[in-house]
């Protein structure tokens, strides 16, 4: 006589019907995720490893088109770090950077406060001042040139009324570096504006009440209150910015190609340069220069990556 097989118990039942629905979660969670992965995969992933094997290979033009180049370590990396170009473009890099940031944020919040007082007309003025960011860069940065021309520019026009001499803004090594910094700040006030004044409205008001109601002055609420507050909305404002600057071409390139003589050459300028700035192009320092970019980009956001998680702690 055989045994009838034993039901399963019912508290069974339910355990194996969520552990189906949780697998046809995650498969659902993966199939959405995947157009992400693939975008990131073409776009992103593939171009640093191709870059990355351009520097790492002795690449002609034949090679480059039909494969077939010899390994060779890290030998343009030492082309690149001996060349006289390179701490120049270092320099400027390191300077251009820097010195955009520091204004770009600084004229960014003085309009951010400004803009968040409410007055007649804010509103239109605020929308004014977003111009410059909407502008395609090879529309600003050829405003820039004509505006700075030695000959017919209306800067130096501006200075002739006031009995100054006129400057070669775009072709004197003292001040090529300077014509393409003060650009770029134009350019990238609009964006601290945007990102600064949004901070600014999650402050609540009766903060700075309390503050005022304790006989704080006007600066003291905004380096005692308002600063410490804004402090994750400036923190990734100076990340955004500092990605954008660093990788800063299209300005550059338009007003002064780089130049005279290196003048206002960053490490965007001359890698673009090397790689296809010239009839025989070197594909491996170029790619060598940009990939120095990208270590410069990514230690910076690991070092913000790092501070967040101190705050956090």
């Amino acid at each position: 006589m055989t045994e009838r097989p034993r039901a399963q118990p019912a508290a069974d039942q339910p355990d194996r019907a969520a552990r189906r629905r949780g697998r046809a979660e995650q498969w659902w969670a993966w199939a959405f995720a995947a157009p992400v992965v693939l975008y990131l995969g073409a776009f992103y992933a593939y171009p640093l490893y191709r870059n990355l094997d351009l520097s790492l290979r002795a690449y002609t033009v034949r090679s480059f088109v039909q494969g077939g180049a010899p390994f060779s370590g890290l030998d343009n990396y030492r082309t690149v770090a001996a060349d006289p170009t390179f701490l120049p473009a270092l320099t400027h890099t390191v300077v251009f950077t820097v010195v955009c940031l520091v204004f770009q944020f600084s004229i960014g919040m003085a309009l951010a406060l400004f803009f968040r007082q409410n007055f007649p007309l804010s509103a239109t003025l605020r929308a004014l001042f977003l111009v410059p960011w909407l502008l395609p860069l090879i529309v600003s940065a050829s405003s820039w040139s004509w505006m700075l021309n030695s000959d017919s520019g209306i800067v130096n026009a501006a200075l002739g009324v006031f009995g100054a001499d006129p400057v070669n803004w775009l072709t004197d090594p003292r001040w090529a570096l300077v014509s393409v910094i003060i650009a770029n700040i134009w350019i990238g006030v609009p964006f601290n504006l945007v990102v600064l004044y949004s901070g600014l409205q999650a402050v609540p008001a009766e903060i700075h009440e309390a503050a005022a109601l304790d006989g704080a002055s006007g600066w003291q609420r905004f380096w005692r209150v308002t600063f410490p507050l804004l402090r994750p909305v400036s923190a990734i404002t100076i990340l955004l910015g500092l990605v954008y600057t660093l990788k800063v071409f299209d300005i550059i390139w338009i007003m002064t190609r780089g130049g005279p003589a290196d003048a206002s050459a960053t490490f965007a300028t001359w890698s673009y340069r090397l790689g296809f700035g010239s009839a025989l192009p070197r594909f491996g320092p170029g790619a060598a220069v940009g990939n120095l970019l990208i270590v410069m980009a990514l230690v910076c956001g690991l070092v913000y990556i790092r501070m967040q998680r101190r705050q956090a702690a």
